[in-house]
């Protein structure tokens, strides 16, 4: 997120989730599952193959530990994706707050809007009333102007 700055207003909202790595789950368990036939069939003795299922157990346990995507929906654009180390309910508790302040920005520009509108449509109201007021006026008086 470094470099990226986002105004309340052109975000629709935000979610942060927990996401696992698939890759590091696939390769811990065809790799355990690997290892496991290899010395199954007698082709690796026990040492190697306490340090496979080693390493293979510890790819398993990295892809689990995973991280917390945070999702940022931007209004008329593709969704941004952000990696969130830590605690997801630290995360959680900030992205509800972040979506309150959204929800808070887009009620008050809405507002704003709302009230341009009636001071717009006000200002034609009148501008409609003085035409309709000239067009009352007579253009040709019954007692012409005396020369001067």
């Amino acid at each position: 997120m470094l470099g990226h700055t986002f105004g309340l207003r052109e975000l629709e909202r935000a979610e942060v989730q927990p996401v696992r790595w698939l890759l590091w789950y696939l390769l811990g368990g065809l790799g355990l599952a690997v290892v496991l036939i290899l010395f199954l069939n007698n082709w690796l003795r026990t040492l190697p193959t306490m340090a496979g299922l080693l390493a293979t157990a510890l790819m398993l346990l990295y892809g689990h530990r995973g991280t917390n995507r945070l999702r940022l929906w931007l209004l008329g654009r593709e969704a941004v994706h952000f990696a969130l180390p830590g605690e997801l309910a630290g995360w959680q508790r900030l992205v509800s707050e972040l979506n309150r302040r959204v929800a808070r920005a887009h009620d008050q520009a809405a507002a704003e809007a709302a009230t341009l509108l009636a001071t717009l449509a006000a200002e034609q109201a009148q501008a409609a009333a003085a035409a309709a007021e000239d067009a009352l006026l007579p253009t040709d008086p019954a007692v012409p102007t005396p020369p001067a």
